[in-house]
């Protein structure tokens, strides 16, 4: 179990997460994990000070996120706090437990808080985790008990001013299937720190998407970690279009046989932004697979980073692994910083890992041009399509066009930005 925390009560573990935070203090480059990413700009603003939600208004703008009709449970936050309805669920019987709860809970009391919360997220070696750890509020609840049609949506939002740590639990019980979209947005300059907990039971089947879709001036930093028993299948997508400074890591451990594991990455960046992804997948015991795929686009003086880790134990035989990080630039001055990294302890193992960094396809884009297409639309369906292998991985008909339509919003304004003060490539 990775994180594991001391025994007593869970204000007493949140006293622990605030004081190790004090001692672990700000994150900084000088640390081989965040060689590529100073928090140094969110540190002055936070120490600044950021405020705290203590209500909601009574009129909440979605930014057009929302997907209320379409899934079958929603749960919105502002700024940390819920929106509207709290519970939610589907599939009740009299006679029997729904298959389905999804709800806000304040209540340390609560079965599933009390049973998974900071079990699997390590606040004792991750500040950022530990500082979510103490000041979590209105953590999310998705409990899924047998296979439920649909998906669950939780919507996080934040505005100009505000800092929230948004605390979320999936546990999907032995058999059951589940699949949760979890999507950030807001306006202006904002600070989310959020931690999602999913636990996948034996024969569980849980699909989880993250969608990063901050305003440009927000700091987003974002935990994922999965706790997979025997023969449990987990997909996890992340998906990051906007924020100024975002960290997002995802982190895996296969803990019991024949477990599977799927990551899919895409992130867009450009301007001045700074986005780094952090992947981990500890295969613990033997017969386990994990495939991942990262895809970034890079623009304009922005950064992407990937930094990913398979590590398979010595008693781990029998692993199949494969992690793949490809990187399209647009811009000469945007860069990228990709490091896969296989850390094998058994000898009977099928792993291999692959990196890629490099510009548009001048001949794809030249035969495009001979056929009528303008240089602006021509690159944008080069960028398109290599995206494109990601977003069209997506199961959530909702969230794929959502993601289509992100990338058209953002490639129109910066190829001609480019194209008119810029160099091509």
């Amino acid at each position: 179990m990775s994180g594991a925390v001391e025994s007593g009560t869970l204000a007493t573990i949140r006293e622990q997460a605030a004081l190790r935070f004090r001692q672990l203090g700000w994150p900084s480059p000088k640390l081989e994990e965040w060689q590529y990413t100073s928090l140094a700009p969110l540190q002055k603003r936070y120490e600044s000070g950021f405020a705290r939600a203590e209500s909601v208004p009574q009129t909440v703008e979605t930014h057009g996120f929302s997907m209320e009709g379409r899934a079958v449970a929603e749960l919105v936050f502002w700024n940390g706090r819920p929106v509207g309805s709290r519970r939610a669920g589907e599939g009740a019987g009299a006679d029997r437990a729904p298959a389905l709860s999804v709800y806000a809970t304040d209540d340390d009391t609560d079965p599933i808080v009390a049973k998974y919360f900071a079990k699997y997220a390590d606040h004792q070696r991750h500040p950022l985790t530990a500082l979510n750890t103490a000041n979590a509020t209105a953590i999310a609840i998705v409990e899924a008990r047998e296979p439920v049609e649909g998906f669950v949506h939780i919507l996080r939002l934040g505005e100009d001013g505000y800092e929230s740590h948004p605390r979320t639990i999936v546990f999907a019980a032995p058999g059951s299937q589940i699949v949760v979209v979890e999507t950030f947005a807001g306006s202006g300059t904002y600070f989310t720190n959020a931690v999602t907990e999913i636990v996948a039971a034996g024969g569980a089947v849980v699909d989880h998407y993250k969608i990063e879709c901050e305003s440009d001036g927000a700091f987003h930093i974002g935990t994922v970690q999965i706790h997979q028993e025997r023969s449990s299948s987990v997909t996890q997508r992340c998906i990051s279009f906007g924020g100024g400074l975002v960290r997002n890591e995802v982190n895996v451990r296969l803990a019991g046989e024949g477990a599977s594991v799927v990551l899919d990455g895409l992130y867009v960046a450009g301007g001045s932004q700074h986005i780094d992804n952090q992947t981990t997948v500890d295969h613990a015991v033997p017969r386990c697979e994990s495939l991942e795929l990262y895809k970034g686009v890079l623009d304009g003086s922005s950064r992407g980073v990937f930094d990913g880790r398979i590590i398979v134990r010595p008693d781990a035989r029998k692993t199949v692994s494969r992690q793949t990080n490809h990187n399209l630039i647009l811009s000469e001055t945007a860069i990228v910083d990709s490091k896969p990294t296989l850390e094998i302890h058994n000898d009977d193992v099928k792993c291999h890992h692959g990196s890629t960094i490099g510009r548009l396809d001048e001949e794809a884009l030249f035969y495009l041009r001979s056929r009528g297409i303008g240089e602006e639309e021509a690159r944008g369906l080069l960028v398109l399509a290599f995206a494109g292998e990601i977003i069209d991985r997506m199961k959530v008909e909702p969230v794929r066009e959502q993601a289509r339509r992100m990338m058209f919003r953002q490639m129109p304004a910066r190829l001609p930005e480019r194209r008119n003060g810029g160099r091509t490539p």
